[in-house]
C-alpha cells in the first residue's frame, strides 16, 4: 500500500509540476492584467464605454436591446482587455456587465462584441478552443422555434428556510443535494426560476471550404435579444452568417458520458450574405443606378457583363439577365396567384460552356445555390425531417436547396441525370413557389420562390434538331412545360465561327482584352437588381398588352388548319408577360412599354425556333414541350387506321403486315416500330404471341 501511495504521491507531484505551467500560459496570454483587481477592470471598461459608446449605450437602453462593441475599438483602447475577451470571455463579459450596471441607464444593457478578427473553421474546432471566444462562418441548415429555457432555479429548504440557487449545467437543472445551512437533504420546494427566450440553430460550413468531404456542423444557442424578429429572419435556414461567442461542451448522452459535443453560446451574429431586401445601398449607388437605367445601351451592357469570357450566346445571356430581374408576382381578387420567377433550361452539346455559365450566375444572386444532378435527391432539393432530441427537442425540418434558395436562384446542372422521382419533387416549387411536406407528424408548406436555371446534356451527346426533346433528354414533359424559355447550346463546325471563338479564348488569357472585361462589375449588378426588385413593379399597359395579344393570336391562327401543329399555348403567353415585366424593370419603368413586349417576343421566338421547329419549317409547341408532335400524331392515326382495317378480317395481326401497309402510306419501318411500342405501353395493343399484335 505504501508503494502505491508513493507512486500516487509521485504522480501527484508530477501533476503539481505541470499545473503551474498551464497557469503560466493563461497569465502569459493576459500579460498586463496581473495583479489588477476586479474594481480596476470595471473602471477601465466603464471608461472605454463612456468614451466610445455612451450614445449607443443610451440608445440601446431606451430600446431595450444590446450594445454592440467592435473588437478593434476595444483592442485599440486596451490590448489587455482584448486578450481577456479572447482567452477568458466569461470573466470579461461578467466584468463588462458589472461595469454597465455602474452607468446610470434607464434599462439594463447587455454587451455584444462584433468584428472579431480571427476566423476559425468549424472543422478545426478542438478541445483547446473550449471556453474561448471564437468566430465562425456558415450557412444555417436548420433552426428550432423560439422557446423559453430555464437558466437557474431557486429552492427553499423546508427545515431552515434557506434559499438555494441551482444553476443550469448543459441542458439540465438539478435539485439541490443538501442544504448548505442545516444539512437537510429532502423536501426542497422550488420557489422561482429565471428563464430566457432561446433558439437553437445548426450552422454548416460553406461549400467552398469543404475539400471533398462532408461539411462540418456546429449547434448554436441564441438567447435574449438575439431572438428578436429581425434576428429570427436573419437566422432562417439558408442564411449565411458570421457568429462569434464562447465554445462550450455538452455530454453526448447522459450527464456522466465521457464523450462530449461542442455548442456555441452565441454573443453576436451578423449576416455575410443578405437577401435582395437587406442589401445596403449608398446614396451614390442609387444615383449611379438611376443614371444607368436611363442609358439606352443598358441591355447590351448587362448582357456583355455576364460571363464575357464566354464567346457569343447573346440571347441566352440576355434571358438570364431578365431572369435575375424577374417578373412581378400577382395575386388576383379570387386569391389566384401568378408567379414572377422566370425558369430557364439550357440543353448543351459537350464543351459548349453551359456549366461555366451555370456556376457563375449564382455568384451574382444572393441566397443562391448550385447543385449537380447525380448527387441530388428529393430530400436535398425540397425538405427532409430529422430527429434531434438533444438540441432541437424532437423532429425538425431540414430545408433543401430550393427552400434554402428562397427569393434567390437555384442552378441545377446535369438535370437529366437526376432520378425521375426526384425531378417530380420540383413540380410544385416551379409553378407555385412552395414545397409541401407531411412526414413524422410534421405537416408544413415552406416558401420556395426560387428562379431555376437548369442545364442538361442530350442522351446521345449531340442534339438532333428534328427529334422531339423528350427523346433526347430524360425530363418529364410536365416538368419541361414549366420552363419559360428553353435553349440549345450547339457545337456546329463552322470555320468562321470557330476562328472567332478560338481568337476570343486566346485573347482573354492576356488579361487586358477589353471584350473579356465586364462592362458592369458583378457586385454592382447585384445592387442594381436589388434596387429594381424593391422599387419597381411595372404594370402592363394596354398598348404593350395588345402587342403580346396580337402575337399570340397571329401565331395560334396558323394552327386552325386540320392537322396543323399548335405553335404556342397560354403557358408561353404568361411567360411573355413575365419577360416583358423583367425587361421594364431594367430601365426602372413603371409601365411595360412596347419595346419590352417586343424584346420578350424576340426571345420567345428564338427559343421556339430552336426546340419546336418541325421538318416542314413550322413551329410545334408539343415538340418543344416534349409531347407528341402534330406530325407524330398524324402517323399514329394512320397506323391505328391500318390496325382497325386489318382487325376486321383477323383477330391477331402480324407485325410485318402492319409495317408493309404503313410503308405504302409513306411511314418508315423505324417510325412504325416506335409507334407500335408506344401503343403497347399505353395499353391500346398487346402481344399474344411473338410477332403478332391484337387490339385490347
Amino acid at each position: 500500500m505504501a508503494e502505491k501511495t508513493g507512486k500516487g504521491g509521485a504522480r501527484g507531484k508530477e501533476a503539481e509540476k505541470t499545473k503551474p505551467k498551464m497557469a503560466e500560459k493563461v497569465v502569459e496570454g493576459l500579460e498586463g492584467l496581473e495583479g489588477i483587481s476586479e474594481a480596476e477592470l470595471i473602471a477601465r471598461i466603464k471608461e472605454f464605454l463612456r468614451k466610445k459608446y455612451y450614445k449607443k449605450l443610451l440608445n440601446a437602453s431606451s430600446k431595450e436591446t444590446a450594445v454592440v462593441v467592435k473588437y478593434g475599438d476595444l483592442d485599440k483602447f486596451s490590448p489587455e482587455l482584448g486578450d481577456m475577451l479572447r482567452i477568458e470571455p466569461d470573466r470579461f463579459l461578467s466584468v463588462a456587465s458589472k461595469a454597465i450596471e455602474t452607468i446610470d441607464l434607464p434599462n439594463p444593457v447587455k454587451m455584444r462584441v462584433s468584428h472579431f478578427p480571427d476566423m476559425t473553421h468549424i472543422r478545426d474546432l478542438r478541445a483547446k478552443h473550449l471556453g474561448k471566444f471564437i468566430c465562425i462562418e456558415g450557412i444555417v441548415r436548420r433552426a428550432s422555434e423560439i422557446r423559453p429555457e430555464i437558466m437557474e432555479t431557486v429552492w427553499e429548504c423546508p427545515e431552515c428556510g434557506e434559499r438555494i440557487t441551482q444553476l443550469r449545467k448543459g441542458s439540465f437543472v438539478s435539485r439541490p443535494f443538501e442544504c448548505g445551512n442545516c444539512g437537510n437533504r429532502r423536501g426542497f420546494k422550488q420557489t422561482a426560476k429565471n428563464m430566457i427566450d432561446a433558439r437553437w440553430i445548426t450552422l454548416e460550413e460553406p461549400f467552398e471550404l469543404v475539400e471533398g468531404e462532408r461539411p462540418s456542423q456546429l449547434n448554436l444557442v441564441l438567447a435574449e435579444d438575439l431572438t428578436s424578429p429581425d434576428h429570427r429572419r436573419m437566422t432562417e435556414p439558408g442564411s449565411r452568417l458570421k457568429a462569434s461567442g464562447i465554445l462550450r461542451e455538452i455530454p453526448k448522452g447522459k450527464t456522466y458520458d465521457v464523450k462530449l459535443d461542442f455548442f456555441m453560446d452565441t454573443n453576436h451574429i451578423e449576416p455575410t450574405e443578405v437577401g435582395w431586401e437587406r442589401l445596403v445601398l449608398t446614396k451614390k449607388d442609387e444615383e449611379e443606378i438611376l443614371k444607368m437605367s436611363k442609358d439606352p445601351n443598358i441591355y447590351r451592357k448587362l448582357t456583355a457583363s455576364l460571363a464575357p469570357s464566354l464567346y457569343g450566346m447573346n440571347e441566352i445571356k440576355e434571358s438570364i439577365i431578365l431572369q435575375l430581374f424577374s417578373g412581378v408576382p400577382r395575386t388576383m381578387r379570387d386569391k389566384t396567384t401568378f408567379r414572377g420567377e422566370i425558369h430557364l433550361l439550357l440543353i448543351g452539346d459537350p464543351a459548349s460552356g453551359k456549366t461555366q455559365l451555370m456556376k457563375l450566375v449564382p455568384q451574382i444572386v444572393p441566397r443562391s445555390k448550385y447543385v449537380s444532378g447525380k448527387g441530388t435527391t428529393t430530400a436535398g432539393l425540397t425538405a427532409s425531417v430529422i430527429k434531434d432530441e438533444q438540441f432541437m427537442g424532437g423532429w425538425v425540418l431540414e430545408a433543401g436547396a430550393m427552400v434554402l434558395a428562397n427569393k434567390g436562384l437555384l442552378s441545377v446542372d446535369e438535370f437529366e441525370k437526376m432520378d425521375p422521382n426526384d425531378q417530380v419533387a420540383m413540380h410544385e416549387a416551379l409553378e407555385s413557389g412552395t414545397v409541401s411536406i407531411a412526414k413524422a407528424s410534421i405537416v408544413a408548406t415552406l416558401p420556395a420562390k426560387t428562379s431555376v436555371l437548369a442545364g442538361g446534356n442530350p442522351k446521345f451527346s449531340r442534339f438532333d434538331d428534328y427529334q422531339s426533346i423528350s427523346k433526347q433528354i430524360t425530363i418529364a414533359d410536365t416538368l419541361l412545360s414549366r420552363f419559360d424559355l428553353k435553349f440549345i447550346l450547339r457545337d456546329v463546325p463552322n470555320a468562321e465561327q470557330d476562328r472567332k471563338v478560338v481568337d476570343h479564348i486566346l485573347k482573354t488569357r492576356e488579361g487586358n482584352y477589353e471584350p473579356a472585361i465586364p462592362k458592369i462589375e458583378p457586385d454592382f449588378i447585384k445592387k442594381y437588381v436589388s434596387y429594381a426588385k424593391l422599387n419597381c413593379k411595372p404594370i402592363l399597359t394596354k398598348e404593350s398588352g395588345r402587342v403580346l395579344r396580337n402575337f399570340y393570336l397571329r401565331t395560334r391562327k396558323k394552327a386552325e388548319a386540320e392537322g396543323a401543329p399548335i405553335p404556342i399555348t397560354l403557358r408561353q403567353f404568361e411567360a411573355l408577360m413575365r419577360l416583358s415585366e423583367a425587361s421594364a424593370k431594367i430601365q426602372l419603368s413603371p409601365e411595360v412599354r412596347m419595346e419590352d413586349a417586343k424584346r420578350a417576343i424576340r426571345l420567345m421566338q428564338y427559343s421556339l425556333r430552336q426546340l419546336g421547329m418541325t421538318e416542314s419549317g413550322e413551329i410545334d409547341i408539343d415538340k418543344s414541350e416534349g409531347l407528341i408532335s402534330s406530325s407524330e400524331r398524324g402517323k399514329i392515326r394512320i397506323v391505328m387506321e391500318i390496325i382497325a382495317e386489318l382487325s376486321k378480317t383477323k383477330k391477331q395481326i402480324a407485325r410485318g403486315e402492319i409495317e408493309e401497309e404503313a410503308r405504302k402510306q409513306g411511314i418508315e419501318k423505324d417510325n412504325v416500330d416506335e409507334i407500335l411500342d408506344k401503343l403497347k405501353t399505353d395499353g391500346t395493343l398487346f402481344e399474344p404471341s411473338p410477332g403478332y399484335l391484337e387490339r385490347v
